[in-house]
């Protein structure tokens, strides 16, 4: 797989696909890739931070795009819940895949793809970009290396503002239904997806990551939808740390988003949307630059199998677990309208919850979920004992459809 640039193909390239747009543009400035198709069920706007080199055709079917290109690598960027059937195609086409998160829309689907993986011999890579933080790998080298001492405890807390028009930006957004099939969304397992993917490898750098794990899930709304947009998830499982994270889109003060790892020799804080990283005994947190584009890692992996994928999709399971019982835990419960504020700017609607960003705060320091604390608009919980092995799997030939929607 040397001695050429790889070939590219994108699944879904509107929307966050402009994003990968610019990344494969990138690189296929310096040599790296060549991109040879497109797909999506809109027309596909070229615009100058995210070209269409000429002759690149943007079909509507990614089966066409797959059986046309056979590209090495096919990059996946729709609506979750299409994410297993076209990469289950691409895998079959031969190529690898860099699949966006949430990778999944439960265990059995992992299974099925993880199954799919070997016996083609293809890979597939997540795109958790914060995984590539080189402050998330120096917080979890000094962790792996004992230098921290023992792990006692994980968590992560965020709080930021979206407007009304962020439910808007896709038929699926704020949706757990959508014609006839379960979809995904919410605070925990999209916009917060990178925070719970921080703690969890925090936690996989102090041990093993668990098969057995007790989840107790808080999720909200403020707002007339289905998912989540507040949240506080607590994670606890035999022989690890236990994880706590705890989230809002309506937050009053703006947190944007911090890793708390409490251990032997004090509290390190990684504020991953930042890359700046305090660790125990350091007076200051300092920017620790650098990110490893998840692309570049698949590419290099692809050169050389002892590179290790940085999200490869094993390392995602324990996310999966979490994603499904989220998808199944039904439609959360309103916040009342009386602790709403509600501000308009410039035509745009944002619903804050006055007081949410310091509860949320104060339950990721005590490891509290918000009915221990006595939030008056708590609810109870969702709980569930998950195993993340022996899943079966499920028939991708039920996953029919040839248009998919391309805002992720």
């Amino acid at each position: 797989m040397t001695g050429r640039a790889a070939t590219v193909a994108l699944v879904g390239a509107d929307g966050h696909g402009r994003w990968h747009r610019r990344e494969i543009a990138r690189l296929q400035r310096a040599g790296r890739v060549r991109l040879v198709g497109v797909c999506d069920v809109k027309p596909v706007r070229d615009e100058p931070d995210a070209p269409l080199p000429a002759g690149v055709p943007c079909v509507t079917d990614y089966r066409e795009l797959l059986a046309t290109t056979r590209p090495d690598v096919v990059v996946v960027c729709t609506p979750p819940h299409t994410h297993l059937e076209i990469a289950v195609a691409a895998a079959r086409a031969g190529a690898d895949v860099l699949l966006e998160k949430p990778p999944v829309m439960d265990l059995a689907e992992h299974a099925e793809l993880r199954r799919v993986l070997a016996e083609t011999g293809r890979v597939c890579q997540v795109n958790f970009q914060a995984l590539g933080s080189a402050a998330l790998a120096r917080l979890t080298a000094a962790i792996a290396s004992g230098r921290l001492g023992r792990v006692t405890r994980i968590a992560a807390v965020g709080a930021w503002q979206r407007p009304d028009s962020y439910y808007r930006r896709a038929p699926w957004a704020g949706r757990r239904w959508l014609a006839g099939r379960r979809v995904i969304d919410g605070a925990l397992v999209n916009p917060f997806a990178h925070a719970v993917m921080q703690c969890l490898a925090v936690a996989e750098a102090a041990g093993p990551p668990p098969s057995v794990i007790e989840l107790e899930v808080e999720r909200y709304r403020a707002r007339p939808i289905e998912v989540d947009d507040t949240a506080v998830l607590r994670l606890r499982a035999e022989g690890a740390p236990p994880v706590v994270v705890a989230v809002t889109l309506c937050g009053d003060d703006v947190v944007p988003g911090e890793v708390m790892v409490d251990t032997d020799r004090g509290r390190a804080v990684l504020w991953y949307t930042a890359d700046r990283l305090r660790l125990p005994g350091e007076p200051d947190a300092r920017v620790v630059p650098g990110r490893t584009s998840l692309l570049e890692n698949l590419l290099a992996h692809r050169r050389d199998p002892g590179v290790q994928l940085l999200a490869g999709l094993d390392r995602t399971v324990v996310f999966t677990a979490v994603a499904q019982e989220v998808a199944g835990a039904g439609v959360p419960p309103l916040i009342p309208q009386a602790y709403h504020r509600v501000v308009t700017d410039a035509g745009e609607r944002t619903v804050t919850v006055p007081g949410v960003s310091r509860m949320l705060r104060c339950a990721a320091e005590r490891h509290a979920l918000l009915g221990e604390l006595g939030v008056p608009w708590a609810a109870p919980a969702h709980r569930a004992t998950v195993r993340t092995g022996g899943t079966g799997p499920v028939d991708v030939a039920d996953l029919r459809g040839k248009g998919v929607s391309t805002q992720a």
